[in-house]
Order: C-alpha cells, then sequence, then structure tokens
C-alpha cells in the first residue's frame, strides 16, 4: 500500500499521477496554510505548487549524483534572495518540500497519509489554546518629560490597575529631552485598560502612550 508506483522507468501514466497527487496536496496544504495565518495570494500559491516543483525536479535527478549536486547549488542560490518568513511560512515550506519529494519518489499513499496527520495536528494546534502563554501579558510603552524621575513615578496606579509591572526598558528620544518608558504589565481587570491610561496622560504632560500585546520569543526564523 506505501510502495513506490515508479519502476526503473518513468512511464506517462506515472508522471501524471504523481503530478496530479503532488497539486491537491500542495492545494491542500495551501488552504490549511492560508486559513490560519495572514499571507499574500503569492506565497499561498507557492505552498500550493511547490510539491509539484520539487517533485519533478527529484524525478529529474533519478538518481544521477551530477545532476544532483547542480540541482543543490540552484536551490542554494534562493535563499540569498529571500527575505527571513517567519515561523509558520518556513514551516509550510518545509512540508510541501516534504509532499514534493514522497510523490517524487512515487510514495503517493504515503504523501497522502503525511499530508492528513500533519494538516489535522495543523488545525487542531490552531483552533486549540496549545502554545498560547498562560498570562496574557501587555506591553505599555509611555513617553515622559527629561525632568520626570521614571523610578517609582508610576507605582501607585500600577498598584491599582495591574497584578504585574516590570520596568523592562529606558531610552531617550527627541535629542534627550523625552524618556521612553517600556513596560510589561498583566492587568487585574482587562475591561480598565482606557482608565488607567487616562491616569497615566495626567501624570505623563498628555504625551505618547501605548499599549499592545507583547510578543513572546520571534516569529521571524
Amino acid at each position: 500500500m506505501l510502495n513506490s508506483i515508479l519502476s526503473n522507468t518513468l512511464t506517462l501514466q506515472s508522471f501524471l499521477i504523481c503530478t496530479i497527487a503532488s497539486l491537491l496536496l500542495g492545494a491542500g496544504l495551501a488552504w490549511v496554510h492560508s486559513r490560519f495565518n495572514n499571507s499574500s495570494k503569492g506565497f499561498v500559491i507557492t505552498i500550493a505548487l511547490l510539491p509539484a516543483i520539487v517533485q519533478m525536479v527529484i524525478m529529474l535527478v533519478n538518481g544521477n549524483l551530477g545532476t544532483g549536486v547542480a540541482v543543490m547549488g540552484a536551490f542554494s542560490l534562493v535563499r540569498f534572495r529571500s527575505v527571513p518568513g517567519n515561523a509558520r511560512e518556513i514551516n509550510s515550506i518545509f512540508l510541501s518540500m516534504a509532499v514534493g519529494l514522497a510523490t517524487g519518489t512515487g510514495y503517493i499513499m504515503a504523501a497522502i497519509l503525511f499530508v492528513l496527520i500533519i494538516g489535522g495536528a495543523s488545525v487542531i494546534y490552531n483552533i486549540t489554546s496549545f502554545g498560547e502563554p498562560k498570562h496574557r501579558d501587555k506591553e505599555l510603552k509611555i513617553t515622559i518629560p527629561e525632568g520626570l524621575d521614571y523610578m517609582g513615578v508610576f507605582d501607585d496606579l500600577f498598584s491599582k490597575y495591574t497584578s504585574k509591572a516590570e520596568l523592562v526598558r529606558a531610552k531617550t528620544t527627541n535629542m534627550g529631552s523625552l524618556f521612553k518608558l517600556e513596560y510589561h504589565i498583566r492587568m487585574k481587570n482587562p475591561m480598565e485598560e482606557k482608565q488607567m491610561i487616562d491616569e497615566l496622560r495626567c501624570r505623563n504632560g498628555n504625551l505618547e502612550i501605548t499599549c499592545g500585546r507583547v510578543t513572546y520569543g520571534s516569529e521571524e526564523l
């Protein structure tokens, strides 16, 4: 059942079966990726076509060492012409390449089972809270004038509205006339965020304040 459909000689029938399987499986992978990620149409199309492209490369190499080395060199050049992608995009690219390798060597059923298993696991991980941080901290950025001592100036407000407030960065800006403070906070009641910001504005002279979610780790590979 999981044996390769390819014999020593590549026939038109086996080539068409492998290519159609690559396109269908690539379309499935592209749908799963687009369903749970905000990627461009061009990237989604690339995911859909990549298995068929890799399949063709594997069929052309077909055990030829010289051709394999030349193909490896050509593919390595692509890395220097591309911008870094996020973790999910890199994962989808490797998944598409793995499917192309399987179909290119004739293991159609193995490729189908692989897509069903990995695609199903991806859907489950995305619709559940798997991997999400236990606490939803926020990143608070406050701009204050140069003459305001930022050490402890907001402690009473943080004690009132947050269960955690940590100063992670302080830097000067605008030729040293302003300070930008960055805190990681955990709200006691998320509905009181606007009230807290209003009170902070009274304390920092109505300068810029930004509050958003904290990004854990790096999304870029």
